[in-house]
């Protein structure tokens, strides 16, 4: 008997609509949402995903591995990252990436920020 795996991310917005379409629109992810390779029906509350690691890991409390005024980072876990960054490019949606946070035994990452500011890492894993 232990935890299955993360059933659900709550956060607050300022306008929680707009978000989660924000989040459907560019990312593919929330409810009605479907990755993938996942099994299951598409319904208005749950984003079905392919199963894969997850990293649950607090950081310090003075971190420079995201912004400071932000207290978490979302972490997505992508299968195509350049697919992924021509489409949110054409978008308008503003991209960073550093050699440094790339390794050949995590993968390759880049940085995004949903319109409310918080903080979205995509991760391709090796």
């Amino acid at each position: 008997m232990g935890v299955l795996g993360i059933g659900g991310l709550f956060f607050r917005a300022k306008d929680p609509e707009a978000l989660a379409d924000w989040y459907r629109e560019h990312l593919g992810i929330g409810g009605g949402c479907i990755a993938d390779g996942a099994d299951g029906e598409a319904d208005a509350w749950t984003w079905r995903v392919t199963g894969g690691p997850v990293v649950f890991a607090p950081f310090q409390a003075d971190t420079d591995y995201f912004a400071a005024d932000k207290a978490f980072m979302l972490n997505l876990r992508v299968s195509d990252l350049e697919g992924m960054l021509e489409q949110l490019n054409a978008a308008g949606i503003a991209i960073e990436t550093r050699e440094e946070w790339d390794s050949s035994g995590m993968g390759r990452f880049a940085r995004i920020h949903d319109p409310e500011g918080n903080p979205i890492e995509l991760w391709e894993p090796a």
